[in-house]
């Protein structure tokens, strides 16, 4: 059997998945979390051959938990499930050591094969995806304008930003210039809105 970590936050789409891939005879779904603090922690608990990954999630995103699922236990498959299409999310899961990457609206048993053939040791994108992927421009951002923008999302001011990052208003100030620079926009708000949409922000 295929042992398969899940992890969605909606109670429900977790439940249909779990009960559709429990009809496959050769997967099992070992564990549901919620969270994606909870990722790792039952991951160690339950060894899964698999973890089905959401990429938004209350605590943690499942791209930084892939991270640290992949350095902790190297021996489980990272694969992202979810419904936001976006290249660079793409590029972040790759980077975070996933080997998989498919979108929700495809059918079950595409997801089941998908299982099996990473655990033969293929990397498995969704086709559309992966082409956009290729076309698309690399993030931009370094990884320090990438938590300057994150920091703002929520309409911090700069003082606010600096605070919560241990960092000088000067020196935000600095970092969200460039972010907006490279962003083609005009304000922080806006930038920070850009850097989602294409998937820079995990």
């Amino acid at each position: 059997m295929i042992r398969i970590l899940l992890a969605e936050d909606q109670a429900m789409m977790r439940g249909a998945l779990a009960v559709l891939l429990g009809l496959e005879e050769d997967l099992e779904v070992v564990a549901q979390v919620g969270t994606g603090t909870e990722i790792v922690p039952s991951a160690l608990e339950v060894r899964p051959d698999v973890a089905l990954l959401d990429i938004e999630l209350p605590g943690i995103s499942g791209l930084e938990a892939a991270r640290e699922l992949t350095e902790r236990l190297p021996e489980c498959k990272v694969m992202i499930l979810t419904t936001f299409s976006r290249p660079g999310y793409v590029r972040e899961a790759m980077a975070a050591g996933a080997v998989g990457f498919l979108v929700k609206d495809g059918p079950v048993e595409e997801l089941a094969d998908a299982i099996r053939r990473v655990l033969r040791g293929e990397t498995v994108l969704d086709p559309a995806l992966a082409a956009a992927t290729l076309r698309a421009v690399p993030n931009p951002l370094t990884a320090r304008e990438r938590d300057v923008l994150a920091a703002s999302e929520d309409g911090s001011s700069i003082a606010d930003i600096a605070g919560r990052l241990f960092l000088s208003p000067s020196t935000v100030r600095n970092y969200l210039s460039a972010a907006i620079g490279k962003t083609g926009t005009r304000n922080k708000t806006e930038a920070a809105l850009a850097a989602r949409r294409n998937g820079w922000l995990a």
